[in-house]
């Protein structure tokens, strides 16, 4: 959640994408190796340093589903961080100085094919993908994630429909 009292520093910078295809689903992506019933997310990766949140966003589409900047229109992003704390057995196995993540989440409008999406393009992070309604999306994360979801699924409402030019 938002939370103007987390010390920034304490929380890794990341992003996050709502891609709304033509019909106004969110592409959603099972994670590999995933343990456990709620394996689908929505792309979502670090922020390299000297890079803008939005060229972080368009960048990690790319690596994560292979769907390059061109084929998206930029609709919308967050004003405000949304902040997740990892959970202890979480923070255990990873170690490191960050108490969780901090996200900025943009949404995108998917102008592309769905040959367009390459899980393969890089290094695999999902098996499987699909389309699906936004409102059902925080019911598929890992629960740690879930408030972060029920706050886009809020804020991205709008965009979950066709356009109003289509």
């Amino acid at each position: 959640m938002t939370d103007s009292i987390k010390d920034p520093a304490r929380y890794r910078a990341n992003v996050g994408l709502a891609l709304f295809s033509r019909q106004g689903h969110v592409f959603i992506g099972r994670r590999i190796n995933g343990r456990g019933p709620f394996q689908w997310q929505m792309p979502q990766g670090g922020v390299d340093s000297n890079e803008s949140l939005r060229d972080a966003a368009l960048r990690e589409m790319d690596e994560e589903i292979g769907v390059a900047g061109k084929l998206v229109d930029v609709i919308d992003e967050t004003e405000d961080w949304i902040y997740y704390d990892f959970p202890p057995e979480l923070k255990r196995r990873m170690g490191g100085p960050f108490l969780g993540q901090r996200q900025k989440w943009f949404a995108f409008r998917f102008k592309g094919a769905d040959s367009d999406v390459r899980l393969d393009k890089h290094t695999p992070e999902f098996d499987a993908w699909r389309w699906a309604p936004l409102e059902t999306v925080p019911g598929l994360i890992v629960p740690f994630k879930r408030p972060v979801y029920e706050i886009i699924a809020r804020r991205f409402a709008p965009w979950a429909g066709p356009p109003s030019d289509a």
